[in-house]
């Protein structure tokens, strides 16, 4: 689903050469500060309320139900995306804007929903692995966002021949490209298609059904129509969690604070320090690209090769480093346990985010632009082989299924707390100190030297706080959460738990 939120990146380049082209300039047209901040921030505050809203309502309503909701938003607002319109530049963002939020609205709703269903349908010895199997298909959908632009304006780029900039200002961009980005944000609804009819063939997980909605008999039904073997309802032990009243304590509550207040306060901090120094590292993709030949100066492409070029980029980024971390979560995930992942990937990413900042001038000649990347790529390898992957599946094993998605929801919109923070705060914060050498539209900033050193103690304090965070590995979602305290103690020979 993600493939539909990454793709904006791929093409804020030629909205800006398409709508903010100003006659005259020795450069392209980009899209001015406040517009791009607004295009790409949009969908980072929908994506927050979507979490804490679809989080709650999965848990009240029910995750199959709720999932269908969020696919159809996403289904919708990815293709009114593409068919943004208005009378002017400004009307078009606005549009755009509009429906990039009802976007970010639903895909924020699938972080909650997807890893609850993935945790509720494994089992404990593999559970780890799905839930990650999960997240590390947003890598996939980076590398197809790729592919897509790749392959739309490289067709529309043969087709519709153009100069370069330097050449013809004008014609450089053809009438045509207009289509071009509204083609590629539309075929991200492809994914939220397939995924919507798939998943409703599907029945509500057994353990929201068991014991959140109360019908051991029917969640006994749909597992065994999911697994294909005759499963036995357990009554007495359903009706004992029903009846027992120290097992219905409220979110929030006294009770709540005191059984999982200090893991809840551990996987949201920790996934909104991640994501800080996660997404500020869009700060360094310009002189990545530009370091090891990748991009061209803009004035020497025309607008499809330009767009051609930045996809093959970032095709390339996530093949190199960030699929790679999410592979390497899933394999072993189970094997080493989730709070030893998150630690080796906060230690290597404050490690690297220093080593870039102490020496930063020494990364700044031509001559060290190799170890520049090499680090940059092991950054964001142990991001993915770390927090990104763990802040993501640990909140769906931890908690009671009355509370596991809106806890999920919570600790994600967390994170995208932080990943505001960092894609926009920090985006001002490493402009040049001195006026003169800042972006166009920009103040003057602490340097990007300052902001690594930043950066670096964020990931410290992430290492530090996940000791909050208790090792589900091994363990059936039941005995983590505490969900089955009460029963084994009326029934000493228990039940048994997946």
């Amino acid at each position: 689903m993600l493939t539909i939120f990454f793709c904006i990146s791929l093409v804020t380049k030629l909205l800006g050469r398409i709508y903010y082209q100003v006659e005259g300039s020795p450069k392209p047209g980009i899209l001015p500060p406040n517009v791009a901040a607004a295009v790409n921030g949009v969908a980072l505050c929908g994506t927050l309320a979507g979490q804490l809203f679809f989080g709650w309502l999965g848990d009240k309503l029910g995750r199959k139900r709720v999932f269908g909701i969020t696919l159809l938003l996403m289904m919708i607002s990815s293709i009114g995306s593409g068919l943004s319109f208005g009378s002017s530049p400004k009307t078009v963002m606005a549009t755009l804007c509009f429906f990039r939020f009802w976007l970010g609205f639903g895909i924020g709703g699938d972080y909650p929903l997807s890893a609850t269903i993935m945790a509720e349908y494994s089992n404990k010895k593999t559970r780890g692995a799905f839930i990650a199997a999960v997240f590390a298909m947003q890598g996939f959908g980076i590398l197809a966002g790729g592919v897509v632009a790749m392959a739309v304006s490289a067709t529309f780029g043969a087709v519709y021949k153009a100069p370069a900039y330097s050449v013809d200002p004008v014609g450089s961009t053809v009438p045509q490209a207009d289509y071009v980005w509204r083609i590629i944000l539309m075929l991200g609804a492809l994914p939220a298609a397939l995924t919507y009819y798939w998943r409703m063939k599907m029945p509500e997980t057994p353990r929201y059904t068991a014991l959140v909605a109360k019908n051991a008999e029917k969640a006994s039904r749909d597992m065994s129509k999911v697994m294909g073997i005759e499963v036995q309802a357990q009554k007495e032990v359903g009706e004992e969690k029903v009846i027992n009243k120290s097992n219905s304590f409220g979110l929030l509550s006294e009770e709540f604070l005191r059984r999982h207040g200090l893991h809840l306060l551990g996987t949201a901090s920790t996934w909104f320090l991640l994501d800080i120094a996660y997404y500020s590292q869009n700060l360094f993709q310009k002189d990545i690209f530009s370091a090891v030949g990748w991009l061209p100066k803009a004035s020497t492409m025309n607008a499809m090769e330009e767009l051609f070029k930045i996809a093959r980029a970032q095709f390339l980024i996530a093949l190199c480093g960030t699929v790679p971390g999410y592979w390497f979560t899933v394999f072993l995930i189970d094997h080493i346990g989730r709070f030893t992942i998150q630690l080796i990937g906060f230690f290597f990413m404050t490690v690297f985010m220093f080593v870039l900042a102490i020496p930063y001038h020494h990364w700044t000649l031509k001559e060290n632009n190799i170890g520049f990347v090499v680090i940059y790529g092991l950054t964001f390898f142990f991001a993915n082989f770390g927090p990104n992957s763990t802040t993501f599946i640990v909140p769906a094993e931890i908690f009671p299924a009355r509370f596991r998605s809106t806890c999920h929801g919570i600790s994600a919109a967390a994170g995208k707390a932080g990943a505001i923070i960092g894609a926009f705060g920090f985006l001002y914060a490493a402009q040049n100190q001195d006026k003169s050498k800042v972006d166009p539209g920009y103040p003057a900033g602490i340097g990007m030297k300052n902001s690594l050193m930043v950066l670096g103690m964020m990931n410290v304090l992430g290492f530090l706080l996940t000791f909050l965070v208790p090792e589900p590995k091994g363990r059936s979602l039941e005995e983590i959460s505490g969900e089955n305290e009460e029963v084994d103690q009326a029934h000493p020979t228990g039940v048994e738990t997946v």
